[in-house]
């Protein structure tokens, strides 16, 4: 992929983009297949990305002036570096992009200045759903502009009609994150519709989504299509997030549980099972907490844990108490092979490598586990 940002130095985030992307997927593949080579799995063919305009999500800080705001990134003094036309980014949030930077200077909005700690707008967050929707965040310091964002709200939907959510996060703090705790939704809806073929997920602002849709859709249904083929009576899905392992696994008859320690994202998945007519139970929690304090083992247990694995606590009580089963979503495979050696009674039966991260050294792999 051609990318002018970095051919200029002004972005190095896609540490592979000089490869081509055949070669960035064999190398992807070597390395899952290098980490999980002591327990032999049978591959399943990788499944590869679009190269550009996957991302369904723009992570953007917001610098330079009220009426020449750069949206991108910050350079090593913390001066704004305009992406507006990043090629990773879905063209439909390329196209709201300049639209939502002559909104900032009509509403006054004042982009922060981190070497000096002074202005109000700090990120801009931008989620396409898969009809076109989106979900526009806008992070400031402080309640002060939100009547401004109030006010000119209808003028924004007019110019931007497919901004469905739009929301005010405030996050006071001078710290490296892209969000605070405290969100303001200035829309009449809150959520965002996510349709993932047969199934519907309701993103709520501070919900985890995957990055890349159309491999987010081949991961949930490789997982359902594992599911399905065991038949299990009882699921947990741990680190559910907005339920997708959950929704997709449901099915009459079958007891599916859902575990997130984000209770934005539990009311995500529970106004999803609503709406599908669905019979689920989402809880928020940690979910090693959830596995420990359980009388009860299920027949399949799903995972889908952040970089860092599940740890060894989770990890032992799998190894000690454990299904037969286990659906194990990774997206760090040095993690995921981690956490396997703790886990000597289960075989990797079947392993896949999705590309969620194009141009990047990151990947998911998907994992079906079967004690033995």
């Amino acid at each position: 992929m051609d990318c002018s940002y970095y051919d200029a130095g002004l972005c190095r985030s896609c540490t592979l983009i000089e490869q081509p992307y055949a070669v960035q997927l064999d190398g992807k593949q070597l390395i899952a297949h290098e980490l999980l080579a002591p327990h032999d799995p049978v591959w399943l063919p990788a499944v590869a990305s679009a190269e550009a305009g996957f991302r369904n999500k723009a992570k953007m800080v917001v610098a330079g002036t009220v009426d020449e705001p750069t949206i991108g990134i910050l350079d090593d003094r913390g001066r704004g570096i305009d992406l507006r036309h990043c090629g990773l980014i879905a063209p439909g949030i390329l196209a709201a992009l300049p639209v939502l930077g002559d909104f900032i200077g009509q509403a006054r909005l004042e982009p922060y200045d981190v070497p000096s700690r002074r202005g109000e707008l700090k990120h801009l967050l931008v989620t396409e759903s898969p009809a076109g929707e989106l979900m526009v965040r806008f992070v400031l310091r402080s309640t002060e502009s939100v009547a401004r964002l109030r006010s000119r709200l209808a003028a924004l939907q007019t110019v931007l009609p497919q901004a469905r959510v739009v929301t005010a996060n405030i996050l006071a703090e001078h710290k490296a994150v892209v969000e605070g705790e405290r969100e303001i939704v200035l829309t009449d809806t809150d959520t965002l519709d996510m349709r993932l073929a047969d199934v519907e997920l309701h993103l709520r602002p501070q919900s985890f989504f995957q990055t890349n849709t159309t491999i987010a859709i081949a991961l949930y249904t490789q997982a359902r299509e594992w599911v399905d083929e065991l038949a299990p009576a009882s699921v947990w899905d741990l680190y559910c997030g907005v339920g997708g392992f959950a929704l997709h696994v449901a099915t009459p008859g079958r007891t599916v549980t859902g575990i997130e320690i984000s209770p934005e994202a539990i009311e995500s998945a529970k106004a999803s099972a609503a709406s599908a007519g669905l019979d689920l139970r989402f809880h928020a929690g940690d979910a090693t907490a959830f596995a420990l304090a359980s009388d009860e083992v299920p027949d399949l247990v799903i995972v889908n844990p952040p970089r860092r694995g599940i740890g060894p606590a989770l990890a032992e009580w799998l190894e000690r108490r454990g299904p037969r089963h286990v659906v194990y979503s990774s997206c760090n495979a040095h993690s995921l092979a981690k956490d396997l050696a703790a886990m000597p009674s289960y075989r990797v039966r079947r392993a896949r490598v999705l590309d969620m991260f194009p141009n990047s050294t990151h990947f998911e792999v998907i994992t079906l586990l079967e004690r033995v």
